[in-house]
């Protein structure tokens, strides 16, 4: 029987870059992730687990590989860091300059998933979201336009656009990734972000098939 339609799975572990080193962060990064997770229809047997740094993520993921008992299943998620020219996400960490991540045995590309470039790609992509929680003087029109190919547009020119968009805002001021960046995607709609960036869509079709 195919594994993702009997789910005999009783724990699934996502291992997910971000968090940093603070406990309060990770946690703040868990509780992010599994409302966007559930908000998808993805729930149940699924723990998030923060890395901090994103070589720790694949460090912890390939340690969990070896320690996973017959019952587990466990998925990773990091920044591509730059744009992705390869159909396979291993073929991309292998061939990118600071990482040279090796494809573990055993492992498919279904269980290895890209935020394209940067979480920042989801954040911009949903723009009620932005503008509720940025309120008084968010400037959208500093941001890429919606009908761009946000996964196209780099993690530098993002960073710099969502800069420009939230400095003159009056209770939050410029976007911090320590400060704005979990409590953003804890609001975000899955829907928005699935149809404006095909390497999400990929990440929570994915997670749905096995969680079934």
């Amino acid at each position: 029987m195919d594994e993702r339609a009997s789910g005999w799975h009783e724990v699934v572990k996502l291992f997910v870059e971000g968090g940093g080193d603070s406990d309060a962060l990770k946690t703040e990064c868990r509780r992010a992730f599994k409302k966007l997770l559930e908000r998808a229809g993805i729930k149940g047997r699924l723990r998030v687990v923060p890395c901090g740094a994103r070589r720790n993520a694949f460090e912890q993921f390939c340690t969990a590989l070896g320690d996973s008992g017959p019952s587990d299943l466990v998925f990773l998620l990091v920044d591509a860091e730059e744009r992705v020219t390869k159909t396979s996400p291993w073929e991309h960490v292998a061939q990118r300059r600071g990482d040279a991540w090796l494809q573990p045995d055993g492992v498919g590309d279904d269980h290895l998933h890209l935020m394209v470039q940067c979480m920042e790609t989801w954040l911009v992509a949903d723009r009620p979201a932005l503008r509720i929680f940025y309120g008084q003087g968010f400037q959208e029109s500093a941001l890429p336009p919606v009908t761009a190919e946000l996964e196209e547009v780099s993690k530098h020119d993002l960073y710099r656009k969502l800069e420009q968009a939230t400095r003159s805002t009056k209770t939050k001021g410029a976007y911090g990734k320590g400060q704005h960046s979990f409590k953003l995607l804890a609001t975000l709609d899955p829907s928005v972000i699935r149809k404006a960036c095909p390497w999400a869509e990929r990440f929570f079709a994915t997670l749905a098939q096995w969680l079934q």
